[in-house]
């Protein structure tokens, strides 16, 4: 419990960790909710970087760990994440705490095993039982499609949806998720879906969920969001004062922001001006980049990228609703040009 005052009243607020319900799912979880993609390590497919370098086990158990005293109970992972790395760390954890407490979603998508795309229903079917195998347990809370690339005509779509209805029926999960980096393509297939959770790609810098109009469709019908890379990868924080170069494996070599000087040179000099505005906060510069996200989204969360136990600790002070004054001084503040 942590009491500060706000930067527009006098007001002393007491943060303890915020939950949100789900949408349609009537599920509470916390509005600072868990992000996995790193605790699978450093991986590459092909000439892509897709996974996280300098991660070890111990730091992701104990991360867990911190995570469930917080009351961050909403784990998120994927069957890729590590080859299943990130998945058997967590399936790890229940000698020492209650997978029923935990609100566990997975995914499946980007492996394409021996098939020429990756929503053949057999391949669906074997990843699904790999993922329970890992994570051991009998079912996920959530199940989602992890893109929305169902081949150059869409042919593999009806497939990839029957076979998850299928898993929800056989309760292997309790409701189906859409997931995808671009907000345009979740809106395309989101009516024939009809999925109970979406996770769209949402950061202060790469911010389409009103503009493509996905915000509109989640608050008339419902849906509940979950927001992935709020942070956009680490690079939001501030801390990336000159171009990077990050270990083989790392997903971060892709992302030409951590190159640029000019935008590394802004986002410091807004981090600055964040530590200076919310200073009662004791961690100004994450309350203002996440916590932003969170204030037009009642049904929605952040799945935040704890990699440690400091971290987790950060983001368990995390998940209090800002004033619309203090939103809109953000954002304006993270319009790049």
């Amino acid at each position: 419990m942590i009491t500060l005052t706000t930067s527009t009243t006098d007001k002393e607020l007491i943060i303890i960790m915020r939950n949100i319900i789900l949408g349609k799912t009537n599920v509470e979880v916390s509005a600072i909710s868990l992000g996995t993609w790193a605790f699978g390590g450093p991986q590459s497919s092909g000439d892509w970087n897709t996974g996280w370098a300098d991660q070890k086990d111990t730091d992701s158990q104990e991360t867990l760990i911190k995570c469930y005293e917080a009351g961050i109970r909403h784990w998120d992972t994927a069957d890729v994440y590590g080859s299943g790395r990130s998945e058997i760390i967590i399936g790890s954890m229940w000698n020492t705490l209650n997978r029923s407490d935990i609100f566990l979603a997975t995914k499946t998508g980007y492996d394409s095993g021996s098939y020429n795309h990756f929503y053949h229903p057999k391949h669906m079917r074997a990843q699904i039982e790999k993922s329970l195998k890992h994570l051991q347990t009998d079912y996920v809370d959530l199940y989602y499609l992890h893109h929305c690339d169902f081949g150059e005509n869409d042919e593999y779509f009806n497939d990839a949806v029957e076979t998850v209805r299928k898993f929800q029926q056989e309760g292997k999960t309790r409701f189906i998720g859409l997931s995808d980096w671009n907000p345009s393509k979740i809106l395309k297939f989101i009516r024939d879906v009809e999925p109970d959770v979406i996770q769209p790609y949402r950061n202060l810098l790469n911010d389409t969920y009103t503009s493509s109009g996905l915000k509109n469709w989640v608050e008339i019908n419902d849906i509940g969001v979950c927001f992935f890379s709020p942070i956009m990868h680490g690079l939001l924080t501030g801390k990336y004062l000159k171009p990077t170069q990050f270990k083989a494996g790392d997903m971060r070599l892709g992302i030409k922001e951590f190159q640029d000087e000019a935008t590394l040179q802004k986002i410091n000099e807004n981090s600055i001006m964040l530590q200076k505005r919310f200073k009662q906060h004791p961690n100004p510069v994450m309350h203002g980049i996440v916590d932003t996200l969170l204030t037009d989204s009642n049904t929605g969360c952040v799945l935040l990228g704890q990699r440690n136990k400091y971290q987790a600790n950060i983001a368990s002070t995390l998940g209090v609703v800002m004033s619309e004054i203090d939103t809109d001084w953000v954002k304006n503040l993270y319009k790049l040009q």
